[in-house]
């Protein structure tokens, strides 16, 4: 195992773009602690900033310290263990393909913006854009799985196209939005605009009953089978789902959407018409 741990703290960020464990696995440590990584507007060593210690060459990274100054950790990761022993800056995990991202703390914006495969695991909450498309793009999220077991900010699955992104607690506004395929899950409940725009896709809503954008309607009360599908893998993540069925919405009707929209307090009387 390869230990970066920070022991001064950038006075603007530090980007740690092409830190991952699969780039370094040639590298002896003396080696890494010379990488060169931004900071503000000058190119500094690696070793400015952290302490390098151990062995790269089994892929496993482990990150200590408050790392809210560090942008793009885990970017562009294809393989390997990364563990974060501290809180993220922006851009944590974004265009990541491949690999284990965990982090224990809190993560910035921008968390697995555009990732397309792997696993990213946040055990604090994350900020806005979650999984998101970066302004400009087509596509956000295209595969791999984004697991907070806090909670999120707005934006989360902006534009997803595939894959699972699972928040135990809230999620802001506009959660899912012009979302075209995958799963988006909010166990504690979302902001406004959730699946505003969205064309297919699933998303999983517990806590109140949200407030639905204009081109969502009720569809149905029922038990889909893909929810006990759903609830094994989510298990698997540490996030107990324990709903025996859904009041069922589609949309965005607006946009022509297919999409469904799950809210998971049991329906006991007929939904509206």
């Amino acid at each position: 195992m390869l230990t970066l741990t920070l022991h001064t703290q950038p006075d603007v960020p530090l980007e740690l773009d092409g830190v991952t464990p699969d780039r370094l696995l040639k590298l002896a440590a003396a080696d890494v602690a010379r990488l060169p990584v931004a900071h503000g507007n000058r190119t500094v060593e690696l070793g400015t900033f952290f302490a390098v210690a151990g062995d790269a060459s089994d892929g496993d990274l482990r990150i200590v310290g408050d790392c809210s100054r560090v942008k793009l950790i885990g970017s562009g990761m294809t393989a390997g263990t990364l563990t974060v022993e501290g809180h993220v800056g922006w851009h944590a995990g974004a265009r990541m393909a491949g690999g284990t991202l965990t982090i224990h703390g809190d993560a910035a914006d921008w968390l697995g913006a555009e990732v397309t495969g792997g696993a990213i695991t946040v055990r604090g909450n994350a900020g806005n854009q979650c999984g998101a498309a970066y302004r400009g793009s087509r596509h956000g999220m295209r595969g791999g799985t984004v697991v907070v077991h806090g909670s999120c900010g707005d934006e989360a699955g902006l534009l997803m196209r595939r894959g699972l992104i699972a928040v135990a607690g809230t999620v802001g506004q506009a959660a899912g939005a012009s979302m075209i395929a995958g799963t988006l899950v909010a166990l504690g409940g979302v902001g406004r605009d959730c699946g505003a725009g969205m064309k297919r896709g699933t998303i999983v809503v517990g806590g109140p009953e949200p407030a639905w954008p204009p081109g969502v309607r009720y569809s149905c009360d029922y038990a889909p089978a893909y929810l006990g599908v759903l609830a094994k893998q989510l298990a698997t993540l540490g996030l107990p789902l324990e709903a025996l069925g859904v009041r069922c919405y589609r949309g965005d009707l607006i946009h022509g959407g297919r999409g469904e929209l799950w809210h998971l307090a049991a329906a006991t009387s007929p939904g509206p018409a």
